[in-house]
């Protein structure tokens, strides 16, 4: 279990939460909890709700998109933000390949968090810059 100075570091490292102080990030922190899942568990279903978003502590997820993996991601990484911050469905399924820790923030944390106006802009200014333009026709 992460001590919570550990869990600010972590997030630290995160590019989601990376404009935020040391004080926004120890209250990012205090409400995300610290959850193992085992190989082969479903952490999200392509066009579900978005509940919770994951920052990966220790092990590798795979990314699936209509059926094709489209990425793998390991330590560091974070996930499922969009839907939570969007409100839109899932856009992958994403699915642990191994042993995996992570820590995790309720949709109704992250609403709370994003109901702080500092913290809102940064993590609405980083998702926009993560986000493509969208494709003309």
């Amino acid at each position: 279990m992460l001590r919570r100075d550990h869990r600010v570091d972590v997030l630290r490292g995160v590019p989601l939460f990376s404009a935020c102080s040391s004080k926004e990030l120890r209250r990012i922190a205090a409400i995300a909890d610290e959850l193992s899942f085992r190989e082969g568990k479903i952490l999200t279903r392509q066009g579900g709700p978005g509940r919770e978003m994951f920052i990966l502590l220790e092990g590798t997820v795979k990314v699936e998109r209509n059926g094709e993996q489209v990425n793998v991601l390991g330590r560091g990484d974070f996930l499922g933000e969009g839907a939570l911050v969007l409100g839109q469905p899932r856009n992958a399924t994403i699915t642990a390949t191994a042993p995996l820790r992570a820590l995790v923030i309720s949709e109704a944390n992250f609403k709370v968090l994003l109901g702080d106006g500092r913290i809102s802009s940064k993590v609405h200014e980083t998702l926009a810059a993560r986000t493509p333009p969208e494709e003309s026709e």
